[in-house]
């Protein structure tokens, strides 16, 4: 079985975010990059399905600038088998991103095809839901657990009530959870094996797939300063404060 995994290249979480002084966007230049933290967990179950002998081959792809195959190399390292990089310097919406997966799945026909649930950086949390409907493919959304059966992946996901256990014929989308795995560290001898495994470059024309925006920005700003807090001498001024100031009680 084949495994796609779409992998997406963000700020690193750690950094911390400043906005450019024209209010356009944030800024991302001299700005550590990572691999989106929902995708590394995305990676890490399909290399634990190649593993448990579910798996033959993971593929991972990115859609992006040049700059995107630092994080391929990254996945390759974690124990993906060749990646395949969507050369785009456009900065590509959630439709436009599903559009150019649905022509990967078609000319790699994967049996399962795993996404991050949402990015840190847009938030946005749509792709994998597009892509399915693209594709008719069965989904399964915020997975928190993935157990492959034959032809069939049974997907515990995480909603508001508790947990939802899903039967999906394959193939599958699932989009993955925080809850799912803990992703591994690469070792030096597999990031240095990663430079010699094969990466695909393709263009969006030629995967018959136009960028378009149909989105502005229009500003991005940050929100307001907290003011900063009061002591209170006493349990029953603590009381008044709650109910009367902060309304809380």
């Amino acid at each position: 079985m084949k495994v796609l995994v779409a992998i997406k290249r963000v700020i690193d979480p750690y950094v911390k975010v400043r906005l450019k002084s024209d209010g356009s966007g944030v800024e991302t230049a001299n700005v550590k990059m990572a691999m989106n933290p929902f995708c590394e967990i995305a990676v890490e179950e399909a290399i634990r399905l190649r593993e448990a002998g579910h798996v033959s081959e993971v593929v991972v792809v990115s859609a992006g600038e040049a700059v995107c195959q630092e994080q391929l190399r990254t996945a390759l390292a974690l124990g993906a088998d060749r990646a395949v990089h969507i050369e785009a310097t456009a900065n590509l919406e959630p439709l436009c991103v599903a559009k150019l997966l649905n022509a990967v799945i078609a000319k790699e026909q994967p049996q399962l095809v795993l996404l991050g649930k949402q990015s840190i950086d847009t938030d946005n949390n749509q792709v994998a839901q597009m892509l399915s409907a693209l594709t008719h493919y069965p989904q399964g959304t915020f997975a928190s657990k993935i157990v492959v059966d034959g032809d069939a992946v049974t997907v515990t996901r995480e909603v508001d009530g508790g947990l939802e256990t899903l039967n999906l014929s394959l193939p599958a989308i699932i989009s993955t959870d925080l809850r799912l795995n803990e992703p591994r560290y690469a070792s030096l001898p597999n990031i240095m094996k990663a430079k010699k495994k094969p990466l695909e470059v393709v263009k969006p024309d030629e995967l018959g797939v136009p960028v378009t925006q149909h989105h502005e920005v229009l500003d991005v700003f940050a929100p307001p300063q907290r003011s900063g807090g009061e002591k209170v001498q006493s349990v029953t001024e603590l009381v008044d404060k709650l109910k009367n100031s902060a309304k809380v009680i």
